[in-house]
């Protein structure tokens, strides 16, 4: 271990398996989030991988790597946009508020397998009703009226995640919420506990950590694809994953799903992958670590969605309805579809342990990284919170178990369904966007480059540069405008949310977006000088703070913008 001139301490081994464990173990989960879409998602997810995804993936490793600071810290390449720094840092808390709340019903679950015969198994529960549905007597006519069996919500196994672990039938919406329900609020507990001695002393303990949560999930996802492809009706399901409705891409949703899904799934713009590269090596080749990681992802999406179609055809097939009756996604497809599924295979109890172990790991190892990313890129800010990073750690952990009590109540569902959708939906997007811009634009593809060349010993290509300028700020700004306009009214299953909760959505994502034009408005009313004297202290890098006295800024000349 040494200590590096930005005051890192250099761990290389962990390290780069922290940060590349933490990218992978998200492709993982990545079709639990995306769930059961056809290989028509996959053509823009593959095409926004290349001119997106890939690209700021690299820029961001790079800039972490390089300026060896977290992501508010790594604006001193151009003060004017740290605001920018703030925002994604803000975006990571409010993700940590949920998804912390998703890992404790992972634990919920795993806790409630230990036994010879699965709870969501049977209608003889104190949390069943009267119309619960036993699956061995259920068939297509039950349903009626076009409703698909993934929207049946009176089978055991929807019964016992919205009645026996969320209590949803006790809330009448989001302005009904109740009390935390004890159980959930233990297991979010125990979650918060895991994070916080996880973290609690940098890369030094996470490094460690990691060598469980991002290797065990892979090893769990191939034993279920092998035993998936084996049951009766998989061909069917893996058949209807490998055929490609083009009419589909007609749908901007599908498109804008594809773009935020490419971010959730590299980490991109959570400022988890500054963060993380800040520890690496100046020489470290990281034009490798983000094709490699980038391409295992998309390839283990795509092969953790042949064990999800090979349970779903098989759901379809013990049911005899269509494939697309059973398709869902989120958290349908991960807490009740699959666990319905694992409940008819023999030794049901040994798949549902080692199912939930695999979501447990991969939630706390993808959790490890949104938080690490909030107290590394505020500590690197304020030297105070460095210097008691164990406590600031401690801060940012109970700070994240209160506020997640409120998606662990009744209607904590309703509040977990406005974060997923404002929190980390088009702020992020629009985060990333600026981003590309203060990178590529403002400080300068050109110089980026020099940047890059100096610590790996080649300048990027010019695809790359490319991308970097034109093309990823066009499509971010694209699907931003896109997914604004196409903004429909928030529901839940038949739940629609009144308009205040919308309003309160919007509100959640305009403050960390808002973060950006309040940090240029303050830092050009901070800044002595003439308004041109201002101007340029707010976009030259500090380090040449000493050239703007001089009246050489680059930014002001015309060279400066038409580089590549």
């Amino acid at each position: 271990m040494r200590v590096l001139p930005g005051g890192k301490q250099q761990l290389r081994p962990r390290r780069r398996l922290r940060q590349d464990g933490a990218d992978l173990s998200n492709s993982a989960g990545n079709q639990g989030r995306c769930g059961a879409r056809s290989s028509a998602f996959l053509i823009p997810y593959i095409l926004f991988l290349i001119i997106a995804g890939m690209p700021l993936f690299y820029m961001e490793l790079a800039l972490g790597q390089y300026n060896r600071e977290g992501a508010a810290t790594v604006w001193k390449i151009c003060p004017v946009f740290k605001g920018v720094g703030y925002a994604v840092i803000l975006i990571a808390l409010y993700v940590g508020f949920y998804y912390n709340v998703i890992i404790a019903w992972s634990l919920y679950y795993l806790f409630s397998s230990f036994t010879f015969e699965l709870p969501w198994t049977n209608c003889h529960n104190s949390w069943n009703s009267p119309n619960c549905t036993d699956p061995k007597l259920f068939n297509a006519s039950v349903l009626g009226n076009g409703t698909k069996y993934s929207k049946y919500k009176l089978t055991p196994a929807a019964e016992f995640y919205e009645r026996g672990v969320l209590h949803l039938h006790e809330s009448r919406g989001i302005h009904d919420l109740g009390l935390p329900r004890w159980q959930l609020s233990l297991c979010l507990l125990v979650v918060v506990i895991i994070l916080f001695f996880s973290l609690w002393k940098g890369v030094k303990t996470s490094g460690k950590v990691v060598w469980i949560t991002a290797t065990l999930p892979y090893v769990v996802l191939f034993v279920l694809l092998i035993h998936g492809i084996t049951l009766p009706g998989a061909y069917n399901g893996i058949n209807a994953y490998l055929h490609i409705d083009f009419r589909r891409l007609k749908e901007a949703t599908v498109w804008i799903d594809a773009a935020t899904q490419i971010f959730y799934s590299l980490g991109a713009g959570f400022g988890v992958l500054i963060a993380f590269a800040s520890y690496n090596k100046f020489d470290n080749n990281c034009y490798r670590d983000a094709l490699l990681t980038s391409t295992i992802n998309c390839v283990t999406s795509f092969i953790s969605g042949f064990a999800i179609f090979s349970i779903l055809g098989y759901m379809a097939h013990e049911h005899k309805v269509k494939i697309e009756d059973v398709a869902t996604e989120g958290a349908g497809l991960v807490f009740i579809l699959y666990p319905e599924a694992i409940s008819t295979l023999s030794g049901s109890t040994f798949w549902a342990v080692v199912f939930f172990i695999m979501l447990l790991t991969l939630g706390i190892d993808s959790s490890m990284g949104g938080m690490e990313a909030v107290i590394t890129g505020l500590a690197d800010d304020f030297h105070l919170l460095k210097q008691h990073r164990k406590l600031f750690t401690f801060g940012v952990s109970f700070g994240t178990f209160l506020l997640a009590l409120f998606c662990i109540t009744n209607g904590g569902i309703y509040v977990l369904t406005l974060l997923d959708t404002f929190a980390a939906g088009t702020s992020i997007l629009f985060a990333v966007l600026m981003e590309a811009i203060g990178v590529s634009w403002f400080y300068g593809v050109d110089r980026f480059s020099e940047d890059i060349q100096q610590m790996m010993g080649f300048k990027p290509g010019l695809y790359w540069r490319l991308c970097w300028k034109f093309v990823s700020p066009a499509f971010l700004l694209f699907v931003v405008i896109v997914s604004i306009i196409n903004f429909k009214p928030l529901t839940y299953d038949d739940y629609t949310f009144p308009l205040w909760a919308n309003r309160i959505g919007w509100g959640i994502a305009l403050s960390s977006m808002v973060l950006v034009p309040a940090y240029i408005i303050y830092k050009f009313m901070n800044v002595r000088g003439t308004f041109k004297e201002r101007l340029a202290y707010c976009i030259t890098p500090e380090n040449e703070h000493q050239l703007v006295a001089q009246g050489n800024v680059r930014q002001f000349k015309l060279q400066h913008w038409l580089t590549i």
